[in-house]
């Protein structure tokens, strides 16, 4: 029986060992404020969209989170949450250097949501045509591995399974970076995005 209980325990420990799984951590320079920086697509892996909806409100004529990053195929809750009447849409869905088609939710009024599957990565710049003052973005990332910076560019991205991989960084007006990475335990990775 203690031999049994012993050999169980080794092949769980073996099995751990093999899905290890390791951090991202370093910083983003080149602007200042928020980035989103991710793991890009990983061949052959497609990742479970989450069952929880992230709500973006619509409240004090802003959108807040002012940034968003969500998975493939995860549905968003548009919330109008100020006493005025507010619109969500998007132009396109940027993908790289390609424009893919946008999406108009329509203008509805106080205390009502609408919801959108956002099905295929890239970024969405959210507009209200009823105030063009207002904007956000939602980015769509292939992977679950992903992290916004804080203020000073600082991110960690964690449960990263060893491997080499491509990580991204996105800011709101700059061009994107990417850098190859590979990750075994705790890896660094600084990038710098320019306008």
């Amino acid at each position: 029986m203690k031999r049994s209980v012993l050999a169980v325990f080794a092949v769980v420990m073996a099995l751990a060992l093999a899905a290890s799984a390791g951090s991202i951590s370093g910083k983003v320079s080149g602007v200042s404020g928020e980035s989103v920086v991710y793991v890009d697509t990983i061949a052959g892996k497609t990742f479970p969209a989450p069952t929880e909806h992230p709500v973006i409100d619509q409240k004090g004529l802003l959108f807040q989170p002012h940034i968003n990053v969500v998975l493939v195929g995860t549905t968003v809750d548009f919330l109008n949450s100020d006493k005025v009447a507010h619109n969500v849409f998007w132009p396109s869905l940027m993908q790289g250097g390609k424009k893919l088609p946008g999406k108009n939710l329509g203008t509805w009024p106080t205390g009502e949501k609408r919801s959108f599957k956002f099905d295929q990565p890239g970024v969405a710049a959210l507009l209200c045509n009823v105030h063009p003052e207002m904007a956000g973005y939602i980015v769509v990332v292939p992977t679950p591995y992903y992290a916004k910076t804080d203020k000073s560019g600082d991110y960690k991205i964690e449960n990263v399974p060893d491997g080499q991989y491509n990580v991204v960084a996105w800011h709101e007006g700059a061009k994107n970076s990417t850098k190859a990475v590979t990750v075994a335990g705790d890896t660094k990775a600084d990038l710098t995005v320019s306008k």
